[in-house]
């Protein structure tokens, strides 16, 4: 079962290339450090930005070097629902343990257009999925019924990555679904919460940067241990507020660049942080030590 801190993975370049061997480096220190899952071009990796070639690459790379040591939730959606078809069998083909599928962005479909999407993907590619609801960037909320009925209806839909941050949405889902239902938060700062609430972990860009900590607070919460568990909830939250004071990835892969892990280059059209958000973004890892 996929439970704890799951790192969205950042995807590093140089001079326009996939860095492989920087990236095979990243991922084997994110599971010496305790990271719980794995997940190669979600919207951290900058999946919207590579071609076909390199999509598939990175999705290799991560599954051969993480060598079944902790699941490879593999990033296989689109707006495009055969090029969603497309990418979740390749997922498969692989090895990948399961796909995550963001819903259909710029569209907007209805709530029926959702399910018919995930249902074609489905009855397709035969794989199993989670769902991943981000009405920020998608433009549309897959509502707690949809979810669902998702659920209920299509046997390969095994839970969500929850990017709402809205934990009456959250309760709704879980009371609609069972105890089987695998709902991670995709809000840094409602891991807590959401677990209190019955949810299983996180997708999260901070365990990036600190994944021994994330998968401590979701250890904590697991072994009954609550004040360990808002203990670094708290000490995790003025670098999470840090990870979106410009647009994901940026933050993050500045920060990787400052510890040294990555090189912070990035693909246009996002760039390099203005300088005001980058004394913020050095303030908060000088002052819990991490630079």
């Amino acid at each position: 079962m996929l439970k704890g801190a799951i790192s969205a993975l950042v995807l590093p370049f140089k001079n326009g290339e996939i860095d492989e061997e920087a990236y095979r480096e990243f991922i084997e220190w994110q599971i010496e450090q305790g990271i719980d899952g794995l997940v190669p071009c979600g919207t951290t990796g900058e999946s919207a930005t590579l071609t076909h070639e390199e999509h598939e690459r990175a999705i290799k790379i991560c599954i051969e070097q993480t060598k079944k040591r902790v699941p490879v939730i593999a990033g296989c959606g689109s707006n495009n629902t055969a090029e969603a078809i497309r990418l979740t069998q390749f997922a498969k083909k692989a090895g990948a343990d399961c796909g995550l599928l963001i819903s259909p962005y710029y569209n907007k479909p209805t709530q029926e257009g959702i399910f018919q999407h995930y249902s074609a993907v489905s009855k397709e590619a035969s794989f199993p999925f989670l769902v991943y609801n981000v009405p920020g960037r998608t433009g549309s909320n897959i509502t707690s019924d949809t979810m669902a009925r998702l659920y209920h209806q299509i046997p390969d839909m095994i839970g969500v990555k929850e990017a709402t941050g809205n934990l009456v949405q959250i309760s709704n889902i879980l009371e609609k679904t069972d105890k089987d239902f695998i709902l991670l938060s995709g809000d840094d700062s409602t891991v807590l919460p959401t677990l209190a609430l019955g949810g299983k972990g996180t997708i999260s860009v901070t365990s990036n940067i600190l994944p021994k900590k994330v998968h401590g607070l979701c250890k904590a919460w697991e072994d009954g241990n609550f004040k360990e568990a808002q203990r670094l909830h708290f000490y995790l939250e003025p670098l999470n507020r840090a990870m979106f004071i410009e647009s994901n990835p940026i933050p993050v892969k500045t920060a990787l660049a400052l510890m040294g892990k990555v090189d912070g280059e990035l693909r246009l059209p996002l760039c390099h942080m203005q300088e005001s958000t980058l004394a913020v973004l050095k303030k908060v890892m000088q002052d819990m030590k991490l630079i």
